[in-house]
Parts: structure tokens; C-alpha cells; sequence
């Protein structure tokens, strides 16, 4: 993948604390205030005490809810008649067709051959049109592109509209409410958007709370960006984490930049075996883009040890005849 595939921002402002508020009031009425698990067993291994986000809960099964919901109802009303556009390997997808389906409007999603089909048929499910493309960015925008001449809908970028990263701002903010500062917060990270938006709501609610983004090995170009002070977005992914496959946005790496995040990067078989334990022990089904986090602190122990964590579980979107470890 070449950098010049990559999709640029919506929008070349970044969103604050007060646009994350906003999204916040106007998402209550549709998206899902999640809870926060806990779970002893959990705490011990970890040698922490853990708060899950169980974003996994939310409408659509994943995160992408909030911020789908927050670009949908931000449209005035003659940009909503022609409807929504966007690309998506999956939850995006889906949580933008639900979002446009609560106000009544088109939903048009391009999809990359190889998609989660147990995410396809989610995007089915909720009346979106689905345009197939070659698995690249180049290609998505190509047909993304055809579409928006062809109906004249809003294209909803996956992670770098400004809209989308305050609505995934909500799930911290809610998260830090809930359980008042935090010591560390952790998310998971592929475009950006939902740790883009976590750091906004932290820094406003739990300025002493370090914000760590989980990456997966096989896509770990956040990491590399920051360490190098740029993007560097020149790879093929290789990953089981479907939904950490996209390239870092250009708002999402400034974002991560002004707030110090920093990136701890996992292994698929880390992940895994994350997502494997937090089923027998907490029983739920998670994807394993939200195992990164529990990876994470399981990895780096006595970086958390003693130290109060949030967890992001951003999705639980999974294909029950394609578990990851069914052929083990």
C-alpha cells in the first residue's frame, strides 16, 4: 500500500473535548450507554484492577455505533436526503447503515473482497447497498468516488472525519465517568479514530491518565509512525484483526501526537489467546481487534502492575465458524 492511497481527512481541524460532549448529547438517543465489566479472576492474572468498556454491547456490535450515529445526525437536512457513503471491511459498514436507517436515509457501503461475512450480512441487515471493490484502499476510494457522483451522498471517512472521531470519544468519556480518573486507558488502534477520541475525552476528564493504543504486529503502523515522527503507512497487513487492518489517519496521528499516546504492539498469537481467556473466564464473545487490549496489559505486566486500567473492548463482531483457534 502506498501512502498516496490513503484517504485524506474529511476535515483538516482536529475535534475537542466540547465536540466530543456534543456527539455524546446528540448520539443519547439511539446509541447504547455500555457497561463496565469487571472480573477478578481477570484482575489477578493481570495484577491490576481492570475495567472493561463493553463496546462489544453497543448496537451494531462495536464502537463504530457512536461515531457513525454522531456524522448521521450532524447532516443538515438537504445533505441527509441523498443518503451516506462509505468504505468498510466491516463494522464501520454496519454501524453506518444502522446509524442511516434510525434517520430514515440511504446508506451506500463499499466492501473489499475478503470481508467478516458475519459483517457483511450485518451491513445486509440494516438496508445498506453494498458495492464490492478490490481489496485496497485505491479501490475503495475508486468506487467511493463512483457512488458519491452517481447519488450525490456525504462520504462518513472510517476513522479521519471529525464527526466520527468525537463519536468515539463518547465510549471513554462515559468510561471515566463511570469510574472516575484511571491510571492508564487503553484502546485498540487501526485508523485511529477510537483512540484519537479516547485521548480527547482523557485529557479533558483524567489529565494524569496514560493513553496506550494496542496495535497488532501485522499492522503495526501507528507504532512505527510515532516512533519516526511521521506516518508510515507502507505496508500490507497481516493480521487476524480484521477491524486493525486500515492505515493511520493524518488527523488520528496528530491527535495521538499532541496527547502522548503511546503504542504497545501484540502478536496474533497474543491476541488469541486474549480473546480465548476472556471468553472462559468473563464468558463474551469478543473479535479479536478488542483482545489487543487485554493482550497488552497481559504483555507488558509490570508496566500496569497495581495501576487502575481501562479497556476499550471495541467490538464483538465474530464469525462462529471461523474462530481463530477452531483449527488449533
Amino acid at each position: 500500500m502506498n501512502p498516496s492511497d490513503e484517504t485524506p481527512a474529511a476535515s483538516p481541524s482536529l475535534p475537542a473535548f466540547e465536540d466530543v460532549l456534543a456527539a455524546a448529547a446528540r448520539i443519547a438517543p439511539h446509541a447504547r450507554a455500555t457497561p463496565v465489566l469487571r472480573s477478578r479472576a481477570l484482575d489477578e492474572l493481570a495484577g491490576c484492577e481492570l475495567h472493561f468498556k463493553a463496546e462489544h454491547l453497543q448496537r451494531g456490535g462495536a464502537f463504530k455505533f457512536r461515531g457513525a450515529c454522531n456524522a448521521v445526525w450532524s447532516l443538515d437536512l438537504d445533505r441527509a436526503r441523498c443518503g451516506v457513503v462509505t468504505h468498510s471491511s466491516g463494522n464501520h459498514g454496519a454501524a453506518l447503515a444502522l446509524a442511516a436507517k434510525t434517520r430514515g436515509i440511504a446508506c451506500h457501503v463499499v466492501v473489499p473482497e475478503g470481508a467478516v461475512e458475519a459483517k457483511l450480512e450485518s451491513i445486509r441487515r440494516y438496508g445498506a447497498v453494498l458495492h464490492r471493490c478490490a481489496p485496497t484502499i485505491a479501490a475503495r476510494e475508486a468506487v467511493c468516488a463512483e457512488v458519491q457522483r452517481e447519488t450525490g451522498a456525504e462520504l462518513v471517512h472510517p476513522y479521519a472525519d471529525p464527526r466520527v472521531i468525537a463519536g468515539q470519544g463518547t465510549a471513554a468519556l462515559e468510561l471515566l465517568r463511570e469510574t472516575g480518573p484511571l491510571d492508564a486507558l487503553l484502546a485498540p488502534v487501526g485508523g485511529g479514530g477510537l483512540l484519537g477520541g479516547s485521548a480527547i475525552a482523557t485529557a479533558a476528564l483524567a489529565p494524569g491518565c496514560k493513553v496506550f493504543g494496542a496495535e497488532p504486529e501485522g499492522a503495526a503502523d501507528a507504532a512505527r509512525s510515532l516512533a519516526a515522527g511521521e506516518r508510515r503507512i507502507d505496508f500490507v497487513p497481516d493480521t487476524v484483526c480484521d477491524g486493525l487492518r486500515g492505515t493511520l489517519g493524518e488527523p488520528n496521528f496528530a491527535l495521538l501526537r499532541r496527547h502522548a499516546v503511546e503504542v504497545v504492539v501484540v502478536d496474533d498469537a497474543e491476541t488469541v489467546a486474549a480473546m480465548r481467556l476472556f471468553w472462559r473466564i468473563a464468558k463474551q464473545t469478543i473479535e479479536p481487534s478488542s483482545a489487543t487490549v487485554l493482550a497488552a496489559v497481559l504483555k507488558q505486566r509490570e508496566r500496569f502492575a497495581g495501576k487502575r486500567v481501562g479497556l476499550v473492548l471495541s467490538g464483538g463482531n465474530v464469525d462462529l465458524d471461523a474462530l481463530p483457534w477452531s483449527a488449533a
